[in-house]
């Protein structure tokens, strides 16, 4: 039976869970097994719990609890990294190139280039229905859809063809980012010391994440997921996962060289054309941002 996997607010704390259908199951509760309420144990030990989810999923109907009776939070609150592709969709770099009044780069592979990453911290992290406060000291709070993964088995120097035997499943995040933050004030554009990733990508609430996590196995093809983001109503971002430059299996390989990826380490795989910097438009208090991908749900947030 299929089902995805959240963690719910309870009056306990946060608690790991599944969806089956409109229901939600409470996996520590239904498998008496004190450690399945954390969803970083349920990656830690993700080959030999996921049978035994399969077998959980059935009960949902007589043991679960109404999907609009729970209050959802991130899948998953306490990734041990958060590893964010730059500039990885050839028409998001083009935007931002001419932004800068430069033109499209090339296709970096082209320059024997890999790819790259910069991170945020779990700080950052907020679920699906949260308010999201602003960076106060940004006046260009901007939006960044991306289809996320959570890694599922330790991973160190993974080859390409078998990065996605790694993945354990995928979600929705928002890479929120304050624009006129990324640069430190008070030194030439040519300074090593100018940029700011701290500030520019890592606040409380910069990271929205879910609704939950699609299991890989029931995601027929990652590399072609339409996605959609929309600011009240208004659509801003209108593409597909096909269009990355550096593939989520090239993105694996590349991270896993360079260290250990764990079990519960998320990656963020880039954003398509249509971000706020690209159009001289930012986000306002009460904007209500709504993100879309192909099998992992719908994406909410109100800014504040």
């Amino acid at each position: 039976m299929s089902f995805t996997l959240a963690t719910i607010k309870t009056a306990s704390g946060p608690r790991a869970a599944m969806v089956v259908g409109d229901r939600v199951l409470d996996i520590a509760t239904t498998s008496g097994k004190a450690d399945d309420a954390s969803m970083l144990h349920i990656m830690e030990t993700w080959a030999e719990t996921l049978p035994r989810l399969d077998a959980l999923a059935a009960k949902a109907a007589t043991a679960g609890t109404p999907l609009s009776e729970a209050h959802l939070l991130a899948p998953i609150l306490n990734p041990g990294g958060i590893f964010c592709a730059g500039s990885n969709y050839a028409d998001h770099a083009a935007e931002m190139a001419a932004r800068s009044g430069q033109p499209a780069p090339p296709d970096p592979h082209t320059l024997g280039l890999r790819s790259w990453h910069f991170m945020k911290t779990r700080h950052c992290i907020v679920g699906p229905g949260a308010t999201v406060t602003m960076q106060p000291r940004s006046k260009k709070i901007d939006w960044e859809i991306e289809l996320a993964l959570i890694i599922g088995k330790t991973a160190r120097n993974v080859s390409e063809a078998d990065a996605l035997d790694y993945v354990a499943g995928y979600l929705i995040a928002n890479d929120l980012s304050a624009r006129d933050l990324g640069n430190r004030e008070g030194l030439p554009a040519t300074s090593s010391f100018k940029a700011d990733w701290i500030a520019h990508k890592n606040w409380d609430g910069s990271c929205p994440l879910g609704p939950w996590i699609t299991l890989a196995r029931d995601i027929p093809n990652p590399h072609d997921l339409k996605m959609v983001l929309d600011v009240n109503g208004v659509v801003k971002q209108d593409s597909n996962s096909k269009h990355m430059i550096f593939n989520i299996n090239e993105q694996i390989a590349d991270l896993s060289r360079n260290f250990t990826l764990h079990p519960g380490d998320l990656i963020l795989t880039g954003t398509p054309a249509g971000v706020g910097a690209g159009r001289g438009e930012f986000l306002n208090k009460g904007d209500v941002v709504r993100l879309r991908i192909d099998h992992l749900g719908e994406l909410v947030n109100t800014m504040a």
